[in-house]
């Protein structure tokens, strides 16, 4: 009994995500087709712009202490010195 419904779960489960894999890829193509400057979707949750609550300090202002940051790039781009133009 259970052998014989095996396939039956394991196809309904497969379409299911494959369902949801197109929803996601749909919804990144169109982010990439729109403008940088076009106002947010309608399924923005807030509508507002929001800050990484490690950027905040104590009393919930931005901190103006310097951030680490780090940048990976290919090894065929050069050094920094012959990228300056950037």
């Amino acid at each position: 009994m259970l052998s014989s419904l095996f396939p039956l779960i394991y196809g309904l489960i497969f379409l299911a995500l494959l369902w949801q894999a197109f929803k996601v890829m749909g919804r990144g193509f169109s982010a990439a087709g729109r403008p940088l400057n076009a106002p947010p979707s309608r399924n923005d949750r807030t509508g507002k712009v929001t800050i990484h609550p490690e950027l905040l300090d104590g009393e919930g202002r931005l901190t103006e202490e310097n951030l680490l940051t780090v940048r990976f790039s290919d090894d065929d781009e050069g050094e920094p010195a012959d990228r300056a133009g950037e």
